[in-house]
């Protein structure tokens, strides 16, 4: 079992602090999986600097999982109440993360299933699924940020162990999403196009021959970017996709579009 190294180096403040958050859930027997950036390095053995730990849970262990961080003497705060949560210590902190920002990539019992057991910072733990990687990262494009570069390195790297009927099923009825970056990876990697399995283009290219999508009004760009569309809903009024398929409530819509200028993303 290889060590999952994000970093070359991780300062030893935040090392124990990660190393006690995985240690004090897993005391807890809280399910918990690690991703971010050591879930990506163990996938694609492209590593980066990173400052904090990503801790995916189920949606119902959340609140529990702030509980045991906060007695360990951490500062929490369930930052997002449709997706994340936050534990701090001093500058470093710890993502606490049960869906995505568009609530499409909610955190269920599959990604228990599908995850794989690694070492991270000496800890025995599970990882965050690829299937589950590129469904969540597939999603993000925001202008300042868009994870494409990490769903092509990913499916570049994990093409072979993927289970590719289980990730066109997560996407579901946001198959243009995947499909989308599907051809994005056959011009990213010209040489490498076959990796990705031709039933699975056949069958995402004939679905999108067949769909016959009625509802002209509605803009779908909101599950892609959280500031780049809002001309779209407030001056052309165009139905949000969060409210309409019933991903977001309008709270957590209003909550997750007032904090664009405080998070600057």
């Amino acid at each position: 079992m290889a060590e999952a190294r994000a970093t070359d180096f991780v300062d030893p403040q935040a090392r124990a602090f990660y190393v006690q958050t995985m240690a004090a859930l897993t005391a807890a027997q809280v399910p918990f999986m690690v991703g971010g950036a050591y879930a990506f390095a163990r996938y694609t053995g492209i590593e980066r600097h990173t400052k904090d730990l990503d801790i995916f849970v189920l949606p119902d262990d959340a609140r529990r999982t702030l509980e045991v961080l906060a007695a360990e003497g951490f500062n929490c705060d369930l930052t997002f109440p449709h997706w994340l949560g936050k534990a701090h210590c001093g500058e470093d902190f710890v993502d606490v993360i049960f869906s995505s920002g568009n609530a499409v990539a909610r955190v269920d019992p599959q990604w228990f299933q599908h995850a794989r057991r690694d070492l991270v910072l000496d800890q025995e733990v599970l990882l965050v699924p690829p299937e589950e990687m590129v469904w969540s990262k597939a999603f993000i494009m925001e202008r300042e940020r868009f994870d494409g570069a990490d769903v092509a390195h990913v499916l570049r790297s994990c093409a072979d162990e993927i289970d590719w009927s289980r990730l066109v099923r997560r996407f579901g009825d946001h198959f243009r999403v995947l499909l989308s970056h599907l051809i994005l990876f056959g011009f990213i990697y010209p040489g490498e196009q076959s990796k990705i399995p031709g039933p699975v283009m056949a069958h995402l290219l004939d679905r999108l021959r067949r769909d016959n999508y009625a509802h002209k009004s509605m803009c779908k760009g909101t599950l892609l970017s959280r500031q780049q569309y809002l001309t779209d809903i407030d001056r052309w009024e165009l139905a949000d996709a969060r409210l309409e398929e019933r991903w977001m409530s309008r709270e957590d819509i209003a909550h997750w579009t007032a904090a664009i200028d405080k998070h600057g993303r």
